[in-house]
């Protein structure tokens, strides 16, 4: 697989909970996965000492996975929503166009999270199918904690109608998550390797696989 991928992750450690497993397999086939991090943590929420200590585990984690660019847009965390709508549109299409992925990775609508709402919208701006800059793919994944804590039907549901087999890089997903120590937790959340495991095997199941991570096709071009 020689062609690139853009993975958009609204926080440090959802790219690897959404598609931990699949940036993985991706490197592995050769192709080239960089990961767009739009927001940083500021004082007074966040101190300099919390986000230097993020910033460190998320370079251990984008190594083990072979991320190929990582790229931190510091917009301020939990705070989308005070950043110009078309500024944020316009900082992504900048990155889009410098790269022109085939495949492009964004957090679910429906995601309880403001910011990941936002980055959402804002990541269907950068891949309007015009021009050339034309996207094969656009792939909306679950992020545990966020996804699954939103209330559907009064929000739009997770429903998945792609999947990708990650039983080869499961455990690769595991232990890059394991190197966000500052966001790990203990079972039963839903932030811990048990939970994460357990959803990989769920997905996979689905599909008669030992292991996959799941998507919502926003938009497919064959």
């Amino acid at each position: 697989m020689n062609t690139n991928v853009l993975v958009i992750a609204p926080h440090n450690d959802d790219e690897v909970l959404g598609v931990g497993g699949t940036i993985a397999r991706f490197a592995q086939e050769g192709a080239a996965v960089t990961v767009v991090i739009l927001t940083r943590g500021f004082p007074p929420h966040y101190t300099e000492g919390e986000e230097a200590v993020l910033r460190d585990e998320m370079v251990r984690a984008h190594q083990i996975l072979r991320v190929h660019d990582t790229i931190c847009l510091d917009f301020p965390a939990a705070a989308l929503d005070t950043v110009a709508h078309r500024d944020l549109n316009g900082t992504l299409i900048t990155v889009y166009q410098r790269l022109n992925p085939a495949y492009v990775f964004v957090p679910f609508l429906g995601d309880i999270h403001g910011d990941h709402q936002a980055a959402f919208r804002s990541a269907m701006v950068m891949c309007r199918p015009i021009g050339k800059h034309l996207p094969r793919s656009v792939l909306a994944y679950e992020t545990v904690s966020e996804t699954n804590w939103n209330a559907p039907p009064v929000t739009p549901g997770f429903l998945p109608n792609t999947y990708i087999d990650i039983s080869d890089f499961v455990e690769t997903k595991i232990k890059a998550f394991q190197a966000y120590q500052s966001q790990m937790r203990s079972f039963p959340h839903q932030r811990s390797i048990e939970s994460l495991r357990a959803l990989a095997t769920l997905r996979g199941s689905t599909i008669h696989v030992q292991a996959a991570e799941a998507f919502v096709a926003v938009r497919n071009i064959i």
